[in-house]
């Protein structure tokens, strides 16, 4: 018989769960968790914010598709948290959070620092539980892990009342680990039905004159790319993506078109535009990519693929559709084609959307090819610069805040793999850049991580350069300042007749100083000619600040104005 506190229950089964790093800020309602934390082999990594404890645990969880740990005490910390485990949701990203709370007894009568954190978590979680006995933690921790990564991947919330950490309880054995079930929980299409499915896309790919792979987050595994690549071998086709889909094949490849929307490359939203069949694969047909519905891909059969049945059929109505994970889909396909024998060697439909991806990228990167104040010259220059200096620029991880500098990052940054491209897609958080990048360091020792930021949004978490600092990682936060939140600059300049109501900062801070002041090294752009040799240094040397200032005029192109289809896009060359 086994006797332990909910405490000690919580961290022996987070260690039977593998994990090794979590990041939090201890409070009066989780100081019990702590207090075990303290004799536990987890490492336990000290944000200034908890915002910035889930944007880690996101950082860990979106390089290892393995669900990562987040700490916050009760009232406000479980509310700064929230942002955080709310953009997981909306990116699906397998997040486990544990939040404390005040006594049981004190629950509903206002208390010191309490807050309905499981109401408030319900909407933007996959699921939330509050645990009111020490013994419901055999439960509610495996599962936990399990439900966040089974299926469509998401956060998981558990709160836990600070007598609940206390108390102790007797139970015969310690309950396994949460496994993981890749399957689509619901709903998903197996046997006679997948096999019928699988008939179908195969004959229609087959047939199809201008076929399309749109490939979402969904895509973006280790084991979904060697998929993909199986398919591309059947049937050479343009492939193009979401923002979170970017990574799914190299950009190196013939077959990379760009990623599709309202910043997205005008050689892929015409691909989308003029397909006869869009075979889309964990993608959920978002606002942002789509642009204006009826003409985002008029004439094409769609053909669905997605691990949540939710998501089929929401936004645009599919030809044929499969509920399944595309890890499974993808090899199917490709292994019917070649049963068929209808693998085509060639297409003249893909030769013509490369061609006018390859000349779209030669046009954005012809102005002044060496000078690095201009977004998509830098952005593009960071590997061979950091070959240059000596790291080998396949051991790089890129992470983004949001705004301008989100877009020429995914527009210009040369990813060649999976989960290579860390950033926050459907919420859009400024601030993720900087703790996700930290949290990326972290699961990836041997690996630098670049986070590209902005004057704007490196304010929204600056604090964690002193968790940066502190850590000692491998991290490179390269800064573009232009003084201006950009985006919302730009879309003023477009839309409202160049008002720029509260987009221009007056008063602009000395980011090196800054970064100094943390400890860290820092240096700008225009004082060093030779900058990346410092800001590219061999593993184990820590972090390294960069800012390079950039003109306010310079805006994110394409851009499509609401209300718009994609292919009426600005271009800034209209």
């Amino acid at each position: 018989m086994i006797e332990a506190t909910g405490a000690e229950i919580i961290v022996k089964l987070l260690e039977r769960q593998g994990i090794t790093v979590a990041a939090g800020i201890p409070g009066g309602s989780v100081l019990p968790l702590y207090d075990e934390i303290s004799k536990s082999k987890i490492k336990h990594i000290l944000v200034r914010h908890e915002q910035a404890a889930g944007f880690i645990a996101q950082g860990m969880a979106r390089t290892t598709g393995l669900p990562a740990v987040c700490i916050a005490t009760s009232g406000p910390g479980a509310m700064n948290l929230l942002t955080a485990v709310a953009d997981a949701r909306c990116d699906s990203i397998p997040m486990v959070a544990i939040t404390g709370q005040v006594n049981s007894h004190l629950i509903g009568t206002d208390a010191f620092q309490e807050a309905d954190t499981f109401g408030l978590s319900f909407p933007i979680t996959k699921h939330s539980v509050m645990v009111k006995k020490p013994e419901e933690l055999l439960k509610a921790i495996p599962e936990a892990f399990s439900i966040a990564a089974s299926g469509r991947p998401g956060p998981v919330l558990i709160d836990i009342p600070r007598d609940v950490q206390t108390a102790k309880c007797r139970f015969n054995e310690w309950p396994a680990p949460g496994t993981v079930e890749r399957r689509a929980a619901r709903f998903r299409t197996e046997g006679i039905n997948f096999a019928k499915a699988i008939d179908n896309f195969s004959e229609i790919l087959s047939t199809a004159a201008r076929p399309v792979l749109y490939a979402g987050g969904g895509c973006n595994s280790p084991e979904a790319a060697k998929g993909i690549l199986q398919l591309l071998e059947q049937i050479p086709m343009p492939v193009v993506s979401s923002l979170m889909g970017i990574g799914c094949i190299p950009q190196s490849s013939k077959n990379w078109c760009g990623m599709v929307g309202m910043h997205g490359s005008h050689a892929a939203n015409v691909a989308m535009h003029d397909a006869d069949v869009v075979l889309a694969v964990g993608v959920r047909f978002d606002d942002r990519a789509t642009g204006l519905v009826s003409k985002f891909c008029p004439e094409a059969k769609i053909l669905h693929i997605d691990i949540d049945a939710a998501e089929v059929n929401k936004i645009l109505a599919s030809y044929c559709s499969i509920i399944c994970d595309c890890e499974s889909a993808f090899p199917a396909i490709a292994q019917r084609l070649r049963e068929n024998n209808a693998q085509k060697k060639s297409s003249p439909w893909l030769a013509q959307i490369s061609q006018l991806y390859q000349n779209e990228k030669i046009a954005n990167l012809q102005r002044e090819a060496n000078n690095l104040s201009i977004p998509s010259i830098l952005i593009s220059s960071i590997p061979e610069l950091a070959e240059k200096a000596g790291l080998d620029s396949d051991s790089i991880i890129v992470t983004t805040d949001v705004g301008q500098h989100q877009m020429w990052t995914a527009q210009f940054y040369p990813i060649e793999k999976p989960r290579q491209l860390l950033t926050s897609g459907s919420l859009g958080t400024m601030g993720f850049g900087l703790p996700a990048a930290i949290g990326a360091a972290l699961a990836n020792p041997k690996k630098r991580i670049v986070c590209f930021s902005g004057d704007g949004s490196i304010m929204m978490n600056i604090q964690e350069l002193a968790t940066l600092r502190e850590q000692n990682l491998d991290v490179t936060v390269i800064v573009l300042d232009n003084g201006a939140l950009g985006m919302v600059r730009q879309q003023q300049e477009f839309l409202f007749e160049k008002n720029y109501s509260a987009s221009i900062f007056t008063a602009n801070p000395d980011l090196i100083s800054i970064a100094k002041g943390f400890g860290i090294f820092a240096e700008d752009i225009e004082t060093n000619p030779e900058w990346y040799k410092n800001a590219f240094p061999a593993t184990g040397s820590g972090p390294r600040f960069v800012r390079c200032a950039i003109s306010q005029a310079e805006n994110v192109y394409p851009f499509v104005p609401a209300g718009k289809p994609n292919i009426e896009a600005i271009t800034g060359r209209n």
